[in-house]
């Protein structure tokens, strides 16, 4: 909490300016009526208090989104400042913990719908804060988080998606892709670990396997965190000036800082070939961390306000358990 809030301090004196979830089957439709509405829920894709533009549109990279081009230290749509902005994402946090739950009610009782959050981004751009602050919002039991790193021994034997599929959230619950299966188009290009004809494929492939998990019932939310160059070292540095946090460093971070011109080509590829209609890439200014956690916290609720969920009804009949609750 304390390097956060170190680092926006800095930052701040720099001031610039429908695809809905499937449907799936069950016991329910999933659908609510205006007697079980989440209490304060505004339409989805609807701009909320400070926000110029919903914050759906202003996000979504559009086609020929321009990586190079792009101010990593903005707020694009949002019109208040770091107050208001973290004032909001705690105004959040009773209608995302509503809405989870209704999810996870669902998925309990024979629904198949789940949401995906895919949070992709260089070192430092703050995906572990976003867990933190934005998910852990809702109940930790409905939530199903996984973290993609150096693939193990296992996992090398295995076509690249078999871990990915593993991962993916069950009915019912909020899955969190910390990295994803984009580090097979990322690292794997920068580091040259498989042949070009090979990874040119593989945009493909990933654009079906996200049209399948889609179709299956997930609605996915791809978040590509977009941090500067000068950030990031500013956030290292922060790293190796506290003790506190030297467990968070690591000294592979520097060099896959070297390359940073690859790695921002290969980001500008993967926006290009997977940025589908279906499932498509948010960008998100990640110099502010407060401002990306609020964007963050946005794109998860509208996603859950899409399911339009309501509370599964009783399988049973209500008035006979009540009598036999009350002779007991």
């Amino acid at each position: 909490m304390a390097a956060a809030k170190k680092s926006d301090k800095t930052s701040d004196k720099k001031k610039s300016g429908k695809h809905p979830g499937k449907h799936g089957g069950g016991k329910h439709s999933g659908k609510k009526s205006s007697t079980t509405s989440s209490k304060g829920s505004a339409p989805a894709g609807a701009a909320a208090p400070d926000w110029d533009v919903p914050p759906t549109e202003v996000l979504r990279a559009p086609a020929g989104f321009d990586l190079a081009a792009f101010d990593r230290h903005s707020t694009p749509g949002f019109g208040g400042d770091k107050a208001a902005g973290e004032a909001l994402v705690a105004d959040h946090a009773d209608e995302l913990s509503d809405l989870q739950e209704r999810l996870f009610a669902e998925g309990r009782s024979g629904g198949s719908r789940s949401v995906l959050l895919v949070l992709q981004g260089m070192d430092t751009s703050g995906k572990g804060g976003i867990v933190r602050h934005v998910v852990g919002l809702v109940d930790p039991q409905g939530v199903a988080h996984r973290s993609f790193g150096v693939p193990t021994p296992e996992e090398r034997r295995h076509h690249y998606l078999w871990r990915v599929r593993r991962a993916l959230p069950r009915p019912g619950y909020i899955g969190v892709f910390d990295r994803s299966h984009y580090e097979d188009v990322l690292i794997a290009r920068v580091d040259s670990l498989a042949p070009d004809e090979t990874l040119e494929k593989r945009y493909d492939e990933i654009n079906r396997f996200e049209e399948k998990v889609v179709a299956s019932g997930t609605t996915i939310v791809k978040v590509a965190l977009l941090v500067s160059y000068e950030e990031q070292r500013a956030r290292l540095m922060e790293r190796l000036e506290r003790p506190d946090k030297f467990w968070k460093y690591n000294p592979a971070d520097v060099d896959s800082r070297k390359k940073w011109p690859a790695y921002q080509d290969a980001y500008q590829t993967v926006l290009d070939r997977t940025n589908t209609e279906i499932a498509p890439w948010h960008v998100i200014p990640a110099d502010r961390k407060w401002f990306a956690r609020l964007a963050v916290s946005e794109l998860l609720l509208d996603a859950l306000r899409r399911l339009d969920l309501g509370w599964p009804p009783a399988d049973f009949d209500v008035d006979v358990e009540k009598r036999r609750l009350a002779a007991t």
